[in-house]
């Protein structure tokens, strides 16, 4: 009788737990996304094009004085744009409607320095017009960049500026189709002297929302997604998809460039990474620029080092003069997918055997065989308790591979913490790899291995849930053609150099090594004895390859033939975007000719960063 009771007891209790623990849906951990936000990381790749009169100044960023009759391309044609954005692989284009110079590349009824006033189509062209319908006729998404920065209109710095920029964002939002993304960047001002604009970044918020409800707002903070602290192509090794955004705003309000690259674990709202970079040194198209399109092998490492890192790639691919995609640009981008098909088309887990230290309820919904499959939204679950679990991966006969990618299911929120993977090597585990954090993607590299098995263990912060693990062997390097510049600058020799100002060594500016840096105190101009007077067009100025560094921002720079009766050729002129995209700066000093010199100075007059020094990496002259 007894032996009957306590059988019917744990009986009861068994069925009891199993239906307990059946019945407990998984629950969403922290922030989380919207599906909007899903939808748009699934996108991984698109295109950022910048096009407007920067193109034919030869500028960064233009000054809101340049005459709109510089415009004038002679055969734009944006069905070429997204015919060379669909074959290479990318999924939308964002176009940089409206600039920091303020010129507009629609007619805007709130501008008078647009498409309308320059000589392109006689004034009646519409960019946002055209490259809207070639998006929707390629079957790519369409999005738009609005600074709110404008250095033309003259409302800007008045408190009625904002409205007149919620009323051009409305005239975008409401008059080309559906937008994807929304990208803000938090540019303000003119210098330190210059207007400044307290933006409604409310107001702007709502107008995109009222519009396009389904747009991804870019900017430092997002809300939608969020600048990830350089234009390089670096995500963070670790990256949360979540921030901290109160008390926060776009530009000098944003948190620091280390918490934007990283994200926040555990932070208030889902405000995942962009990374954006260009194909170029420059954003905008130069002549100069036409031999120094990436490379394959460095657009490959930025690729694992964005979509890798649970970033989307945003890759500027600038318009010529023509109003074409260059074809040194466009036959980099075809390399580039081919390069990526010939990584990642074969997944060598195929016909693999895995299984799993813990399976949630025990439940097939939450099988380990959902690693398998192609289905994102198919994931291995485990039990709430389970926080350490670990999955072991039976390949069935040896293969070499160097590459792990992992996914894990965003829409429940972002879990793992950090992982390990080890594999068999004659009977013992031995360590592999281990990384950080996962989210949509994390692909991770390594030196090939042979191996049949990989164990590969988690931290999590709550059960995780883990979508799809892939194995590659990926070539380590890809051929690229050659692209010759039959335009460049001839560099003078710097054997008769010496530095006058300030009493340093020399060679930390002429070694051709980026990484030696000359500090100079801030008062103090640089100033160089040529050896010779010499004929010079302009100079080079190379600031240390750290993004917000103490690089120099606004500079004077003179000639002289005697080092004492000296020319001003550069007066206030500025660095551009030198805070976030610290590569080398070309500068023009003479349009038409060369002019003799001696002796060259340039002087800072404002730095990056507030420290004592500033950074020179190199100097040169042609």
């Amino acid at each position: 009788m007894k032996f009957k009771l306590s059988l019917t007891f744990f009986l009861f209790l068994f069925l009891y737990q199993t239906a307990n623990s059946q019945n407990q849906p998984l629950k969403a951990y922290g922030a989380i996304p919207t599906q909007d936000q899903v939808n748009w990381q699934q996108m991984e790749y698109y295109m950022f094009t910048h096009f407007g009169p920067n193109t034919f100044t030869d500028v960064e960023w233009g000054n809101g004085k340049e005459d709109p009759k510089v415009f004038n391309p002679t055969h734009v044609d944006c069905r070429q744009w997204a015919a060379t954005a669909k074959a290479a692989g990318m999924k939308g284009i964002i176009i940089t409607a409206k600039h920091h110079d303020g010129f507009c590349l629609w007619p805007s009824k709130y501008s008078t320095h647009t498409v309308r006033e320059s000589l392109w189509k006689d004034g009646k062209g519409d960019l946002l017009k055209e490259l809207s319908e070639a998006c929707r006729e390629y079957g790519l998404k369409f999005g738009v960049y609005l600074s709110p920065w404008d250095q033309n209109h003259p409302a800007y710095g008045t408190p009625e500026y904002n409205q007149v920029f919620a009323n051009t964002l409305n005239e975008v939002l409401s008059g080309y189709g559906e937008v994807f993304e929304q990208w803000f960047d938090g540019a303000n001002g003119e210098g330190k002297d210059g207007k400044k604009q307290v933006y409604d970044w409310n107001l702007f918020h709502n107008t995109v929302y009222r519009n396009q409800p389904q747009a991804v707002i870019f900017s430092d903070v997002g809300p939608g997604c969020r600048w990830m602290g350089n234009e390089q192509g670096v995500a963070g090794k670790t990256n949360w998809s979540t921030l901290n955004i109160k008390g926060y705003e776009p530009g000098h309000g944003a948190p620091s460039v280390d918490i934007l690259n990283t994200g926040v674990q555990g932070g208030e709202a889902w405000v995942p990474a962009e990374t954006d970079v260009s194909i170029r040194p420059g954003w905008f198209y130069s002549p100069s620029t036409d031999d120094k399109v990436k490379s394959v092998d460095k657009l490959m490492d930025i690729y694992y080092t964005s979509v890798g890192r649970n970033s989307n790639l945003l890759l500027n691919v600038p318009p010529d003069r023509t109003g074409r995609i260059n074809a040194n640009d466009s036959i980099r981008l075809m390399e580039f997918r081919k390069a990526r098909e010939e990584s990642f088309s074969k997944d060598l887990i195929e016909g693999a055997e895995i299984k799993a230290s813990n399976v949630r309820d025990n439940a097939a919904q939450y099988s380990v065989a959902n690693l398998l499959d192609d289905n994102y939204n198919t994931y291995w679950a485990t039990d709430d308790s389970e926080l350490n679990p670990s999955i072991e991966i039976d390949l069935k006969q040896a293969k070499t591979f160097n590459r792990l990618a992992l996914q894990e299911y965003i829409p429940l929120g972002q879990r793992v913490a950090s992982f390990s993977v080890k594999y068999w090597d004659n009977g013992v585990w031995k360590d592999l790899t281990d990384a950080t954090t996962i989210g949509y993607k994390r692909i991770l590299r390594f030196p090939a291995i042979s191996t049949q098995k990989l164990k590969i263990s988690f931290t999590a912060l709550a059960c995780p849930l883990i979508s799809k693990v892939s194995l590659y062997n990926a070539p380590e390097l890809f051929s690229a053609t050659e692209v010759v510049n039959k335009e460049n600058n001839k560099s003078l020799s710097t054997s008769k150099w010496k530095l006058v100002s300030p009493v340093a060594d020399l060679s930390k500016i002429t070694d051709n090594d980026d990484n030696t840096i000359l500090e100079v105190k801030k008062k103090t101009p640089l100033v160089i004895d040529l050896g010779e007077a010499v004929l010079i067009k302009g100079f080079t100025y190379i600031p240390f390859n750290k993004v917000q560094s103490s690089n120099i921002l606004r500079y004077n720079f003179y000639i002289s033939l005697d080092g004492k009766n000296w020319t001003q050729v550069k007066k206030n002129a500025i660095f551009n975007n030198i805070a976030n995209n610290p590569v080398k700066q070309d500068v023009t000093l003479f349009a038409t000719k060369s002019e003799k010199a001696r002796y060259i100075k340039l002087e800072p007059i404002e730095t990056v960063d507030s420290g004592d020094n500033y950074f020179v990496a190199g100097i040169k002259l042609f």
